[in-house]
């Protein structure tokens, strides 16, 4: 009997999909985790801002080496890497609120272990995945992460609850070390074979082009980026990239604040307790999960039935996804019960989701030899937006909360929703002008 054998490349996705989820059960489960010790210790709005930003310093410093070090030595080793860098951080630091330099400190570094992820996720599906399955694998990848969150939002305020926010950082330690197990275990670095010529929807290039003084060097196991000078002036110039940035910085701007603030505005702006909301609490992240894979299933349906060209697929998805999430995120404010709260943050972050399956396969449609670069210098955008828009929230409530004595008005949140929502339709402008499904950079 023929045993079924799963093609390599789908593992490969199927891995850096939980790689994701679980990076993300980290970062939500410190915002749940430190704002209960944090409110416990009487630290101010300002101060919680300051704390839950200090992530995105180092996640933002390590983007753009964490491309170049992946197209150096193989995503697969700086995964492996990182990994094992923030989880041991996590398992070592104790969450004391008054210990503010060891947090800082703590923080700056899974920051820095982290942000070598995502551009040495982007460089292993470019080589991995053909450009015909690029969209579903991309969005199933980073769908992960908002499966992450809606499970640490489900599950971890209970932890908190009976076992203490420190017991957050040993279960998330215990993850990390499990899926770096799982990583070493089965994921490699794809052989030459695994790039046949993509021959769907009118790809009919290789996937990752090599001179044939390189080819020697590739089959003997030498990456060919190592051999390759990245055209770094040509990618900062380049409008169809800085389309991708502008929109990476939006998009990362609207998720960190909510990520971040969401459990702030359930108990102080709607007075509701994040245990008794149950799993409704979750939806918004689920909602996020959904909607990436349908928007990757959407553009390879597109793209491969020729339906819409690449360009305008990437337009289409990240126009209708971003307006749409523009008014969720403006109307939020307006809602006072929890159903409405939760229906408007899943309709913004889901219809998020559905616009990555535009700007953020972008990378791997212009410049697939060098996405894990791209993707460094978008997610660094992506990072600043975080630091900017954690930080300015706690001040922009820290201010609230002096005009109108507490944070449960609508007024007090009105400015920290309208400004991504605003972001989103300028960013939709941007990638509807200068972005495109065509190579740019070989």
């Amino acid at each position: 009997m023929r045993v079924l054998q799963v093609p390599k490349r789908y593992l490969i996705v199927v891995l850096t999909f939980i790689c994701t989820c679980v990076c993300y059960i980290e970062r939500v489960g410190f915002s749940i985790a430190y704002t209960v010790a944090a409110d416990a210790a009487g630290v101010n709005q300002s101060s919680k801002g300051i704390i839950l930003s200090t992530f995105y310093y180092g996640y933002a410093s390590s983007q753009v080496p964490g491309g170049w070090v992946a197209q150096r030595i193989g995503g697969r080793k700086v995964l492996l890497i990182s990994f094992l860098l923030w989880s041991s951080t996590c398992f070592l630091i104790p969450l004391d609120p008054h210990r503010v330099g060891m947090l800082v400190i703590a923080r700056l570094l899974v920051g820095v272990a982290q942000g070598f992820i995502f551009p040495s996720i982007h460089t292993v599906l470019a080589q991995w995945v053909p450009p015909h399955e690029r969209s579903r694998s991309v969005s199933l990848t980073t769908s992960g992460m908002y499966l992450g969150a809606a499970m640490g939002m489900l599950l971890l305020p209970s932890l908190v609850k009976f076992k203490g926010p420190q017991s957050v950082f040993i279960a998330e330690a215990a993850l990390g070390t499990l899926w770096s197990l799982l990583w070493f275990q089965y994921a490699s670095d794809p052989p030459l074979s695994e790039h046949p010529k993509a021959t769907a929807s009118g790809f009919g290039k290789p996937l990752l082009p090599v001179k044939d003084s390189q080819k020697m060097k590739l089959e003997n196991g030498v990456n060919a980026g190592k051999t390759t000078k990245i055209p770094w002036m040509r990618i900062l110039v380049s409008l169809p990239v800085w389309a991708i940035v502008v929109n990476n910085f939006t998009f990362h701007y609207a998720l960190y604040v909510l990520m971040n603030w969401l459990p702030t505005y359930f108990e102080q702006g709607l007075q509701l307790s994040l245990q008794e909301m149950g799993s409704s609490k979750m939806m918004p992240y689920l909602n996020m999960f959904l909607f990436s894979n349908i928007g990757g299933v959407l553009a390879d349906h597109f793209i491969t039935k020729r339906i819409l060209s690449v360009t305008r697929t990437r337009k289409f998805l990240n126009t209708l996804g971003f307006l749409v999430a523009s008014l969720a995120l403006m109307a939020l404010p307006m809602f006072r019960t929890s159903i409405g709260a939760v229906f408007c943050s899943s309709v913004a972050l889901g219809f998020l989701a559905l616009g990555r399956a535009g700007f953020a396969v972008n990378h791997m449609d212009i410049a697939p030899r060098y996405a894990g670069i791209v993707m460094g210098v978008s997610n660094t955008a992506g990072t600043v937006a975080g630091i900017i828009g954690v930080h300015l929230t706690g001040q922009l409530l820290e201010a609230a909360k002096t005009s109108y004595s507490d944070l449960s008005s609508p007024e007090s949140w009105r400015a920290v929703f309208f400004i991504p929502g605003l972001l989103c339709i300028f960013s939709s402008l941007v990638f509807l002008m200068f972005s495109t499904g065509e190579r740019i950079l070989d």
